[in-house]
């Protein structure tokens, strides 16, 4: 029998999170693994619990929770030699989205749990941003500019609840758009990027649930893809927005891309967000780190519940 530690945030999701924790247990037991289970009740104990676990070395660490959860352990995970299996059940679940795993129902996160035994490993790249005043680790992707400020003032809104907030967000960054004196260096040399709305910098395809914002990125190829919008009109911008939702704005002539392991970025006002929290303000650097998370992945020699796969 091999030693499987299940690591849940049952808030995880909208409450989702309790849910796939147990049908990814349940799913353990039919393939004859009883799992031992935590379940983490803030960000402090979820990550105090994943030291604990892989401290224990088992043959895989099953976290069921979404982007955010992976956030709070990311640094637990890479410093460890334990796979991760990963059981989405949060709201954006970008990175399930670039990994192929299926998610958004119980069926789905049974499968993703199978992983723990009968899964193929892959090494998957991290992303680090480091700020003069904060610095993390990433999965998904780097927001600088206009994204990145319709996040900040998402988190300070106190009302509306749910979506109807981060559009309430987006106009009212709209309404201040202003375009930003970008100075980018990509692999020490300066770059033709300069003043624009947002530069992206890209592990996966997705961020803020699905919107493909680099739509070339791929987590196991050791490079980020770099996406530079240049000035745009507000009207010009909610233009934009359909492009990005399709992929399609690679096409036009506002968009400029770049690929590289390493660049520099700063700007007067800049804020920096990566997998959909706050990292730091002004300036930022941020390095690729090839291959340094350790993931199981579903095989494709078990049946797929693909009548569930959402985003992917």
């Amino acid at each position: 029998m091999r030693n499987i530690i299940v690591l849940a945030n049952p808030a995880a999701g909208r409450g989702k999170g309790a849910s796939a924790r147990d049908a990814a247990v349940a799913s353990l037991r039919e393939l004859g693994v009883e799992p031992t289970v935590h379940t983490g009740s803030s960000p402090a104990e979820t990550r105090r619990l994943a030291t604990l676990a892989l401290g224990a070395k088992p043959d895989a660490l099953v976290i069921v929770g979404g982007d955010g959860t992976l956030a709070i352990v990311l640094d637990e995970l890479v410093d460890s030699t334990v796979p991760l299996v990963l059981v989405p059940a949060g709201t954006g679940n970008d990175l399930a989205r670039s990994l192929g795993i299926p998610f958004g129902s119980a069926d789905a996160a049974a499968f993703a749990a199978s992983a723990a035994v009968h899964g193929v490993r892959r090494a998957v790249d991290i992303g680090e941003a480091i700020c003069p005043d904060g610095a993390a680790r990433f999965l998904t992707v780097a927001a600088l500019g206009f994204d990145a400020k319709v996040s900040e003032r998402t988190n300070r809104l106190r009302w509306p609840a749910g979506r109807a907030r981060y559009y309430l967000a987006l106009v009212i960054e709209l309404a201040r758009l202003r375009p930003m004196r970008f100075t980018v260096r990509i692999d020490n040399a300066d770059t033709a990027m300069s003043d624009g709305i947002l530069i992206a910098v890209g592990n996966t395809r997705t961020y803020g649930g699905g919107m493909p914002i680099c739509p070339d990125a791929d987590p196991h190829d050791g490079l980020f893809d770099v996406l530079h919008v240049a000035p745009l009109g507000r009207l010009q911008l909610i233009r934009l927005f359909p492009h990005l939702l399709r992929g399609t704005h690679l096409r036009l002539a506002a968009a400029t891309t770049a690929r590289t392991t390493e660049m520099e970025v700063q700007a007067p006002g800049l804020l920096v967000y990566a997998d959909g929290e706050r990292i730091g303000t002004e300036s930022v650097k941020i390095r690729m780190l090839p291959g340094a998370l350790s993931i199981l992945l579903p095989s494709a020699d078990v049946d797929s519940p693909t009548a569930h796969m959402k985003g992917i």
